[in-house]
């Protein structure tokens, strides 16, 4: 089918949908309902990681450099999640926790950036990224204690 007018549709579904959907199902892991699968490494490579970085490039052909940002980093966020998790079982040294509370930390200090930049947009990114905020220090934070009760606190404001 061809488009005329070259309107683009809007790729921010696709985002949103790609990281809400991969967060929700990682966090009903961390609440403890099932372990972690191949479904949830499948949805952080494919939904999460991939469609994201795409949603993100269309959201930067469309010149929306908050979208082009945020769906480019969270995509390349799972697909780095899933490299943290899945190289230790090929093989490669596992995360000693320190490192994994250092990641998430940093990806707290992003989203908190990412966070300000709502103040002047709507309250459903305001939620979205205050949120987040909270749920990436809570995951930090578990993983420098190891306080397995806080993840599940994390998995519970995550599902949220």
């Amino acid at each position: 089918m061809s488009n005329p007018s070259g309107a683009l549709a809007n790729p921010a579904p696709l985002g949103l949908l790609g990281f809400g959907m991969t967060t929700v199902l990682l966090n009903i892991h961390n609440a403890g309902f099932y372990p972690l699968t191949s479904m949830i490494l499948a949805m952080g490579i494919f939904y999460g990681g991939i469609a994201q970085v795409f949603a993100g490039v269309q959201e930067w052909r469309m010149g929306n450099t908050f979208g082009a940002t945020a769906f480019t980093s969270y995509g390349f966020f799972w697909l780095t999640l899933v490299g943290l998790l899945a190289l230790p079982k090929m093989g490669f040294t596992p995360d000693d926790g320190t490192s994994m509370a250092a990641y998430l930390a940093m990806w707290g200090v992003f989203t908190f950036f990412m966070f300000i930049g709502t103040l002047k947009l709507n309250r459903t990114l305001q939620v979205i990224f205050g949120s987040l905020v909270v749920l990436f220090f809570l995951l930090a934070i578990e993983k420098a204690t190891g306080n397995e009760a806080l993840a599940r606190v994390a998995g519970f404001e995550g599902i949220f």
